[in-house]
């Protein structure tokens, strides 16, 4: 066997012994399910092919969605899993990376405690691998989300800015925009002030119909009478997406914004009680990292207690996690399943350790 192979056997024999049922998952998968997902931008990460029978597939660039979707087959209420595979991404900047690797994963599909299951995988990971000199980085989308739905604008202007949480340059675009500090792009200010923006379209063409373009259009004249977003207000989401510090001071910064924020409450009480959770699992909250940008730029279902560890600032995490309770209602028909699991690669370990 290979040191590869010897260390994705450890790392799932761990999962298996904490009480991950061992799942295995296709490796083609629909595209049409990523696709409602994640857009049109997945096809730019993953590798897409086209079945006679099937329609188009992808080869998967991750265990979750396979795995929230075998769990709301079953069922099972609550339940533990674990799996060891290969996944495959599109390496279109970055030659060096690896397109295609091994992941080791445990998932914990459980409603009645969150805090105690983001504790528990996150505990589960640390020990897995505290032989290793990397250091634990922790946030919390879930805050940033409950933020962007308490801003005092329109519900269009949220949906928006929460479609691009985790693209943080167009993220900050729309803020700046809908906070009047950035002009509307000339293009769309011509379209806005035309009388007849079909006087000179010409013949209909591309996908999307007139009835949808008008649609469109109406929608940007609508928000272009829209007033700003207060600089008071855009002030406190760029506080929390600045928030770089151990747990218990984050909390006591959250506690403070809760003042003129009151929509974060709930999900700041989360955190203390995960704070609490984890202090309880052995874990040193007093020096756990908590930054409030963590976790996005990774893919779009996470929706809460986002964590990674690293060798060292600026490298790419050898292991990574969190809580996706929104993805489980999207891919259980209105049933909701609350997780929250991690992953850990197996050849940045054995590079670690010098195998």
């Amino acid at each position: 066997m290979t040191a590869i192979a010897i260390e994705t056997k450890r790392l799932h024999d761990r999962f298996i012994a904490i009480g991950g049922q061992m799942v295995e998952a296709d490796v083609l998968l629909s595209a049409d399910t990523l696709l409602d997902l994640y857009g049109e931008d997945i096809r730019g990460r993953a590798y897409l092919t086209n079945d006679p029978l099937r329609g188009e597939m992808v080869l998967r660039p991750d265990f979750t969605v396979p795995v929230v979707q075998m769990h709301m087959e079953s069922r099972a209420d609550p339940a533990r899993y674990t799996y060891a595979g290969k996944v495959f991404r599109k390496q279109e900047q970055d030659a060096e990376r690896a397109n295609e690797f091994v992941q080791v994963g445990f998932e914990i599909f459980d409603g009645q405690n969150p805090a105690a299951a983001d504790a528990e995988v996150f505990a589960a990971v640390s020990e897995t691998l505290a032989d290793l000199p990397v250091t634990a980085a922790t946030g919390d989308i879930g805050i940033l989300m409950a933020a962007v739905r308490g801003l005092h604008t329109t519900e269009a202007r949220k949906a928006a800015l929460l479609r691009h949480l985790w693209r943080p340059r167009r993220f900050r675009a729309l803020l700046d925009r809908f906070g009047g500090v950035s002009p509307v792009p000339q293009s769309r200010a011509r379209l806005l002030a035309s009388a007849d923006p079909f006087a000179d379209a010409g013949p209909d063409i591309g996908l999307r119909s007139r009835a949808e373009v008008e649609t469109r259009i109406a929608a940007l004249q609508a928000d272009a009478t829209t007033p700003p977003v207060s600089r008071e207000q855009i002030a406190l989401i760029e506080a929390i997406l600045g928030l770089a510090d151990t747990m218990p001071h984050v909390l006591s910064q959250l506690r403070d914004l809760v003042v003129d924020l009151p929509a974060i409450a709930g999900a700041v009480d989360r955190f203390a009680e995960r704070m609490e959770a984890l202090a309880a699992r052995g874990v040193d909250v007093e020096a756990l990292a908590f930054e409030g940008s963590y976790g996005r730029t990774s893919l779009e279902y996470y929706d809460g207690f986002v964590f990674g560890f690293a060798a060292g600032p600026g490298l790419p995490p050898l292991a990574s996690g969190g809580r996706y309770d929104a993805l489980t209602l999207q891919l259980g028909n209105g049933r909701a399943a609350p997780a929250v699991g991690a992953v850990i690669r197996p050849d940045m370990v054995v590079e670690l350790r010098g195998c």
